[in-house]
């Protein structure tokens, strides 16, 4: 697969929530927090949710209470539900594909997140063999995702997860590598996978090529840090400030992850993030 091609499958990995049933406000286990302002169980409708499958209180989500739903990104797993395994069927009009539709939605969620990294690891200069592996994996979850609910549901997603992240932590390494070896970064990085810096202060660090896999860095001061070439998968941002940082060629940073930090129009992101609403107003 060409770069142009993966980075045009990343590029539209991205929810639109006009064609999706509402399933993140009814799919998902909500427990009161910070976040969240109520206790929801799993396939239980937000009360918030309108007969539209439109937020009745979108605008001011974050000012009473639900943080946690302006954060929260499918990277397009809902329509493909909605639209796709169940070819439009909504769960309103067809009450008996309810249950099923909200397992499903979890299901498919994963294998979008999958997807979205295994096509970003092919936008990067890599092996030739290390790229036909990529690109075999990426058209098996590609597959995956074309099947019916039923199959959908009897996934092993674990066993589905294990070659994905053996290539993707091999990627990792091999674009870190090149980078340091084309002069684009120096040896600066460093293996900082799942260290807690919940807190910590690194403004205006040089963090380039580190690797914060499963990182805590919860609330953490990375202001006009240097994060290029950062491997973020599973990285916890939460209220970490990344205002002025530079982002621009960190890896495998999600949607979500940004919309769960704080930064402002200084923040220089990958090509494939957009700046959350909140960070402007």
């Amino acid at each position: 697969m060409d770069n142009h091609t993966a980075k045009k499958i990343r590029g539209t990995l991205q929810a639109d929530c006009s064609k999706c049933f509402g399933l993140c406000c009814v799919a998902l286990n909500i427990m009161a927090s910070s976040d969240f302002a109520i206790n929801k169980t799993a396939g239980t409708p937000c009360p918030n949710l309108q007969k539209d499958f439109r937020c009745k209180t979108h605008q001011n989500l974050r000012d009473i209470g639900f943080k946690g739903c302006t954060v929260f990104d499918c990277l397009g797993a809902g329509q493909k539900v909605s639209q796709g395994t169940f070819n439009g069927q909504s769960w309103q009009e067809h009450p008996e594909i309810a249950n099923k539709m909200f397992t499903v939605f979890p299901v498919m969620e994963q294998l979008y997140e999958m997807i979205a990294f295994t096509a970003e690891a092919l936008t990067y200069h890599i092996s030739p063999a290390l790229k036909n592996r990529l690109t075999e994996q990426l058209e098996k979850l590609q597959h995956l995702a074309d099947l019916d609910a039923d199959s959908l549901l009897s996934l092993d997603i674990i066993s589905c997860r294990m070659p994905v992240n053996e290539l993707l932590l091999e990627a990792s390494e091999y674009i870190r590598s090149e980078l340091i070896s084309s002069g684009h970064m120096n040896k600066n990085g460093k293996h900082c996978r799942g260290v807690d810096w919940m807190g910590k202060n690194l403004k205006g660090k040089d963090l380039r090529m580190t690797d914060f896999r499963g990182a805590y860095l919860i609330a953490a001061d990375l202001q006009k840090a240097d994060l290029r070439g950062v491997d973020f998968i599973g990285a916890d941002l939460r209220d970490a400030n990344v205002s002025g940082a530079n982002l621009s060629t960190s890896m495998f940073l999600t949607q979500m992850q940004i919309n769960s930090a704080k930064g402002d129009d200084k923040t220089i992101l990958p090509p494939h993030i957009q700046p959350p609403p909140h960070w402007i107003q």
